[in-house]
């Protein structure tokens, strides 16, 4: 008979088919609180207890293989799907760029030195000296004479410089230029060293020539040491000659009347 029951159990086991709802809501109630002690079906009640403990042993134990294999082979539905929220990306720090050091602009082309304004000194004469002749006299008494063409002279522009030089105070002092005509030479400005105020100053074309004349104003006096007189004036393009012009200085002093005069060298 046991044999029998033990049959038909396992028969009864093989074509169970698990309520697997069920079989959850059990697990779950397990884990949630003791085990809920159910009341024995009426009709075991008439087994015998060895049919009634093989029976429940044979139970349990296909109840509890169907219970793991339900539980093994369980998917979480969605609503037990624990999402997790993406981690916010740190910010990517840009490297910062090495400065770059620029080469040096290049340097500005020197300025090409303009024409002296008009009226304005250019410094001492450097010029070559007027070679002595019969027709010059650069010293006398307490006057030195130097006649020169400025280096700031063009093709077309040039200043025609007179050095003086005293060693005694002048009372009276005339100073003469004289330009030659050589084609379209025209009066552009004069200056001197020497306060304006203290001169008469003409330019005139007389005799072929430009005319520049200082004369110092009565009650004057011109201080002993080195002064300069200048005349410009236009000329014909090209190189100019100087070989007709001169100058002329008459003076007076406590010591007498003294006078110089000469030429220029050749023009540019």
């Amino acid at each position: 008979m046991n044999e029998h029951i033990t049959r038909q159990l396992r028969e009864a086991a093989e074509a169970h088919q698990p309520d697997r709802a069920r079989m959850l809501a059990r697990v779950q109630r397990g884990a949630a609180g003791p085990a809920v002690r159910h009341r024995a079906r009426s009709g075991l009640r008439s087994w015998p207890k060895v049919a009634l403990a093989g029976l429940a042993a044979v139970g349990a134990l296909a109840t509890g293989g169907l219970a793991m294999a339900g539980i093994g082979s369980w998917t979480p539905t969605p609503s037990d799907t624990v999402t997790t929220a993406p981690a916010t990306p740190s910010p990517t720090v840009e490297p910062t760029p090495t400065p770059t050091r620029s080469a040096p602009p290049p340097a500005a082309p020197a300025p090409a030195t303009p024409a002296p304004p008009t009226g304005a000194p250019t410094g001492t004469p450097t010029g070559p000296r007027p070679t002595p002749s019969a027709s010059s006299r650069a010293q006398n008494g307490p006057l030195w004479s130097e006649a020169s063409i400025d280096p700031h002279s063009t093709v077309f522009w040039a200043q025609s410089n007179l050095t003086l030089r005293t060693t005694q105070p002048l009372t009276s002092l005339t100073v003469e230029l004289r330009i030659a005509q050589t084609g379209d030479v025209r009066d552009t400005g004069n200056w001197r060293t020497l306060p304006v105020d203290d001169f008469t100053v003409t330019v005139q074309e007389t005799g072929g020539a430009l005319v520049y004349r200082w004369v110092l104003k009565p009650g004057r006096t011109v201080p002993a040491g080195q002064h300069e007189f200048a005349g410009q004036y236009n000329h014909a393009t090209g190189v100019r000659g100087s070989a007709n012009d001169g100058y002329r200085v008459d003076a007076q002093s406590a010591g007498g009347s003294a006078s110089v005069w000469g030429g220029f060298p050749p023009g540019r």
